[in-house]
């Protein structure tokens, strides 16, 4: 098997009966985003972290599967590590979300050695930010070196910790703008694509039906369009990524462009110690 062949997943076993669930998960979640989208295109992230890259490989090219689905594009990890070895694994034509917390150390590597990554939903510091454009800057020297393919900007949200609990990453309200005007003035290899927030649980859960008003979402939306007028943009230029599995209807009812639902596609996740980055093909 060559190394390109592997790189596509031409090599990995997929489990029919195992795609087929995932399809008809990813299915009704996505049928449950239109409902309550009113016409707008809602971006959904697949959370894929601390399962193999054999269910991501099942929903991204269901023809190895056997299905009549089209393919998903959007998977994230939470893991710096754990993306890196997927896309390693993968079709280079997955888009790459970034969404746990990033340690700055780990921001150089991951945009140099991930071409595909699409987006870091998780910046919350100019350091973080600095880092990543590094990484994306050795990135396109190299791949000019190469005369390859270029690779575009990388597109980063800035997290904001609405909720205002210490547990929680993200950067303060007041301080929002600020990131946002040094990704803007000083990353020239990145994109500021709007803002993030991870709400409290117990604001998701009081709110968590379609005409549910959560205050993290109503507050990431202010903060949006304050950096908005401060950037001299039109609000609809910055997206607002907000919701999960268990409040996604309730974001997008308040303007969520981008939802990120892992468990009601996937199913419960095993223990980070007992995640297998591949699953083999079982002996007969």
């Amino acid at each position: 098997m060559s190394e390109q062949a592997a790189a596509n997943g031409e090599d990995m076993h997929i489990d029919p009966q195992r795609a087929k669930l995932l399809a008809e998960n990813l299915n009704r979640v996505t049928q449950r985003i239109q409902s309550v989208s009113n016409g707008r295109k809602v971006r959904l992230i697949a959370v894929s972290k601390l399962k193999p890259a054999n269910d991501i490989l099942a929903l991204h090219n269901p023809s190895s599967s056997h299905s009549s689905s089209p393919g998903h594009l959007d998977f994230g990890e939470n893991y710096a590590q754990e993306l890196t070895e997927k896309s390693h694994l993968l079709p280079c034509s997955i888009r790459w979300h970034m969404i746990g917390a990033l340690q700055t150390n780990k921001c150089k590597p991951l945009a140099e050695q991930v071409a595909n990554l699409y987006c870091v939903s998780s910046v919350d510091t100019a350091k973080k930010a600095d880092a990543l454009e590094k990484g994306r800057a050795a990135l396109a020297e190299r791949l000019a070196s190469q005369s390859s393919e270029g690779v575009g900007n990388l597109r980063v949200l800035v997290q904001v910790n609405t909720s205002g609990e210490e547990s929680k990453s993200g950067v303060e309200l007041s301080e929002a703008v600020e990131l946002c005007k040094h990704v803007r003035e000083k990353c020239a290899h990145l994109q500021l694509a709007g803002l993030m927030t991870i709400g409290a649980i117990a604001r998701s859960q009081e709110a968590s039906g379609p005409d549910g008003v959560n205050e993290d979402f109503v507050a990431l939306r202010s903060t949006r369009d304050k950096v908005a007028e401060a950037l001299g943009v039109e609000k609809e230029e910055l997206e607002l990524s907000m919701g999960m599995s268990s409040d996604f209807e309730a974001a997008i009812g308040q303007g969520s462009d981008e939802v990120r639902v892992g468990t009601t596609i996937f199913g419960d996740r095993p223990a980070r110690k007992d995640a297998k980055l591949k699953e083999e093909r079982a002996e007969t």
